[in-house]
């Protein structure tokens, strides 16, 4: 069991983290890859803008070049997320969330701790993630999103960005991720840090705190 005092508020991270790897990358990405080229086709006025971002004559080969590449950007996050919205409110997606991941958040939020996400996913597909889970609607437990709007996962800028969004000291504020390099940068930023050692992930290191579920981590408020 891991115990740290005087936080005001949990920053986690989805993938390996509330949720697992399998459902990211065996459902939610090959979903997407899928309906990436019809989905640009139908909608081509709607995504003019999103065209000029990407930069590119040849928008859906670049947009599948990207997701094989697994890149982080935000045009591609923002097309994988209006994709995602359809197939949560078609009842074709309804998401995963570890059950630890659930008794967690819901014990901290009823603690009075605010609750945020950080994932390269876009704000919009995060929202939808959390509000059709297996376990129902989860969005009412967070009071807020960011992406990669916000900056890069592996930057320290991005995390003492957020800490000075919630208007929080960083050490009031606890990081939860299953990358090492994730957690490193929320570190230097003087985040406190929890990684999660998730079934199948590799996610193991003496660098900082290290458990396999939300049922070992103990949070306390400031006193």
């Amino acid at each position: 069991m891991i115990e740290i005092g005087g936080i005001r508020a949990v920053v986690t991270d989805i993938e390996g983290t509330t949720s697992s790897l399998a459902f990211v990358k065996d459902v939610l990405f090959p979903y997407a890859r899928r309906a990436i080229p019809g989905y640009v086709r139908e909608h081509e006025e709607q995504l003019a803008a999103l065209r000029s971002e990407i930069g590119s004559a040849d928008m859906v080969g670049t947009l599948l070049r990207w997701m094989d590449e697994d890149r982080k950007i935000t045009p591609l996050k923002s097309l994988q997320g209006m994709i995602w919205k359809i197939g949560y409110e078609n009842g074709e997606l309804h998401s995963h969330v570890y059950d630890d991941a659930v008794r967690g958040l819901r014990r901290w939020h009823d603690r009075g701790l605010r609750l945020f996400v950080y994932s390269s996913g876009s704000i919009e597909a995060q929202k939808l993630l959390f509000a059709h889970t297996t376990h129902g609607d989860l969005s009412p437990l967070f009071s807020g999103y960011f992406d990669t709007t916000t900056g890069p996962k592996l930057e320290t800028a991005s995390y003492t960005s957020i800490a000075h969004s919630l208007e929080l000291p960083a050490g009031s504020i606890v990081f939860l991720s299953d990358h090492i390099g994730e957690t490193r940068a929320a570190a230097l930023a003087g985040m406190q840090t929890v990684v999660l050692a998730r079934e199948g992930t590799e996610a193991h290191t003496a660098e900082f705190p290290v458990v396999r579920s939300f049922d070992d981590i103990a949070l306390k408020g400031p006193l």
